[in-house]
């Protein structure tokens, strides 16, 4: 999920079952007992040992039948905290962070492959490869500037998302995600998303939320959030479960944003033509 929705004034963060106020990472540290959670967004095939991925992961670049649609711009991460979640779109970005943004989002699928309309797999393997598949999908999601990614973005099957929603916060990562309990409490925020560029829309996400899961190393973990760390995960849970936020939209909305990001590709293909096609008369002699 992009970055560009942090809001200004941050919400709370994560808290402590005793109801404490402690860091994000202190809140992952507890111990839980076993138990199972629910999730949401989408295609690929199975590897040796109960560890899954896509067929095609290897070039992770490539999308089913629609050209890439990358998101245009990009943001420093001082400039995170003023935003919701969705794509950081600053003014202007340094060519040596766009370059390094639009690296990363060809690895992104983009709407039209099929793996975003598939669910994910439980990680059965704890190993070296699945602490490196973490570490890879932390460093997308920083070069892409998101606050969230989750495995099936990356053509992947795995039950695993990353996410860091606060500049100062650690990277997250949670395996085999479970949604152990929802607030009735709900809110509704703008939300972007890496797979789907140009598009920003007001999705409606419980304010609170208590996640069961495991780290890369599979350790127990117990997590409560509130506020936009409670929306990014809710967020890349649906993708694990191939929901995308156009999914959670009226039908006009869904429209609205579908002309959206043709119009954001269309502006995209014409700034990449710009300079190619000024008349001889413009160039310095």
């Amino acid at each position: 999920m992009p970055a560009d929705e942090r809001t200004a004034a941050q919400p709370p963060r994560a808290h402590a079952r005793d109801g404490s106020r402690r860091p994000a990472a202190a809140a992952r540290e507890s111990s839980l007992e076993p138990s199972a959670r629910d999730s949401r967004v989408e295609d690929v095939e199975v590897a040796p040992a109960g560890r899954t991925h896509d067929a095609g992961a290897e070039h992770m670049g490539a999308h089913a039948g629609e050209q890439p649609l990358d998101a245009t711009a990009e943001q420093t991460d001082a400039d995170a905290d003023e935003q919701e979640l969705g794509e950081r779109e600053p003014a202007e970005l340094d060519e040596e962070t766009r370059a390094r943004r639009d690296a990363a989002l060809r690895h992104v699928r983009k709407l039209g492959d099929p793996v975003l309309r598939a669910s994910a797999l439980p990680v059965e393997r704890f190993d070296a490869e699945l602490a490196a598949e973490v570490a890879r999908m932390g460093e997308l999601m920083h070069d892409a500037l998101g606050v969230g990614l989750a495995a099936t973005q990356l053509g992947v099957l795995h039950r695993v998302l990353v996410y860091k929603a606060y500049v100062d916060d650690p990277l997250t990562a949670l395996v085999n995600p479970v949604l152990e309990w929802t607030s009735d409490e709900l809110e509704a925020g703008e939300e972007g998303c890496l797979s789907l560029p140009g598009v920003h829309v007001e999705v409606e996400r419980h304010a609170r939320v208590r996640v069961r899961a495991q780290d890369e190393t599979g350790k127990p973990l117990a997590l409560d959030a509130e506020g936009l760390e409670a929306r990014v995960i809710q967020h890349e849970i649906d993708h694990l479960d191939g929901v995308l936020i156009l999914d959670r939209i009226s039908r006009e909305a869904r429209k609205q944003a579908m002309r959206a990001m043709r119009e954001h590709s269309e502006a995209r293909e014409r700034s990449r033509d710009a300079p190619a096609s000024r008349a001889p008369s413009d160039e310095p002699r």
